[in-house]
């Protein structure tokens, strides 16, 4: 499916799982060479950037969430393909992006009231494009901060038991993250570098601005990554001591009740005289006696503090 908007000389064609007859007709029309084309037929889940004489070919992957809440999210890679001009722009993915739809309705704004750079040349509307997508992967962030604020409040409620699984959940959502954007750096370095020579003006700042607004998320992932740590740790840690306490109440139980077990024992015994046994009373008195045994015990326990 193509999508195309204009905004003065300058043509964004936006292209959603491309058929073979649609990636002829793009590449006719903008001068596309037929290796680049083919490879705009299916994702190569592979992020790079290419320099050729009319355009620069750049390949960047993004974590897309399909839910708004991480217990849903079905993450997945989203490559998405641009062929960036002087004057034109050409997108490719193969699902939708909601940040580029969000972007289309902005650029369609723009074209009408006129404003803005984005008509200079291509490289504008790239810059913005990637704002957008940015600002997206910085909103879902912030929601996973807020969902590990959450779990630091369950934590230190005494439900540390169920966060190890919600806290597994979001360590493996920041993976993907950092698979997806891994490759993000070192292929916006390579676009300054070529694009200061394609663009060739003052394009330069806004060339170190990409590379800026990636570093945002990837400081952001930093500390998120930093935060999950900690809670982890904390996480841990508490159920460490809890099972700590319930080993030790165990275990003065188990000794409080050995000395009784014993002594049953020994009356149980059969043997031709046993003390106490026979004499009026017997019962109640053994029975006092593993009484007795049981509160010295117990009173020594919770002296030196083991209960």
């Amino acid at each position: 499916m193509i999508y195309e908007y204009k905004h003065k000389n300058i043509t964004w064609v936006d292209l959603e799982n491309p058929t073979t007859e649609e990636i002829k007709n793009i590449a006719d029309r903008f001068d596309i060479d037929p290796m680049v084309a083919g490879e705009l037929l299916i994702p190569t889940l592979r992020s790079r950037v290419d320099y050729y004489k009319d355009y620069i070919y750049l390949i960047l992957l993004f974590p897309i969430s399909s839910a708004s809440s991480i217990e849903n999210s079905n993450e997945k890679v989203q490559e998405v393909d641009f062929i960036i001009g002087e004057k034109f722009i050409i997108t490719t993915r193969y699902s939708a992006v909601d940040a580029l739809l969000e972007f289309s309705k902005v650029f369609e704004v723009h074209s009408i009231l006129n404003k803005g750079n984005m008509s200079n040349h291509a490289g504008y509307i790239f810059y913005y494009m990637l704002q957008f997508l940015y600002k997206s992967l910085l909103n879902r962030l912030a929601n996973i901060r807020d969902l590990l604020s959450d779990i630091e409040n369950k934590i230190f409620s005494g439900n540390e038991k169920t966060m190890v699984k919600e806290i597994s959940k979001i360590d493996r959502f920041l993976l993907n993250y950092s698979e997806c954007t891994s490759l993000h750096k070192d292929v916006l370095e390579s676009f300054s570098v070529v694009g200061e020579k394609f663009f060739k003006d003052d394009f330069s700042y806004y060339l170190h601005s990409i590379i800026g607004e990636y570093l945002k998320v990837k400081n952001e992932m930093t500390g998120i990554k930093e935060y999950l740590a900690e809670l982890r740790n904390t996480n841990d840690s508490l159920l460490s001591t809890k099972q700590n306490e319930i080993m030790k109440v165990l275990t003065v139980i188990n000794f409080i009740f050995l000395p009784l077990a014993l002594i049953a024992a020994l009356f149980n015994m059969n043997t031709e005289t046993l003390p106490i046994v026979g004499a009026p009373n017997d019962f109640y008195i053994i029975l006092g006696v593993m009484a007795v045994l049981t509160i010295l015990m117990f009173l020594y326990f919770k002296r030196k503090k083991w209960l």
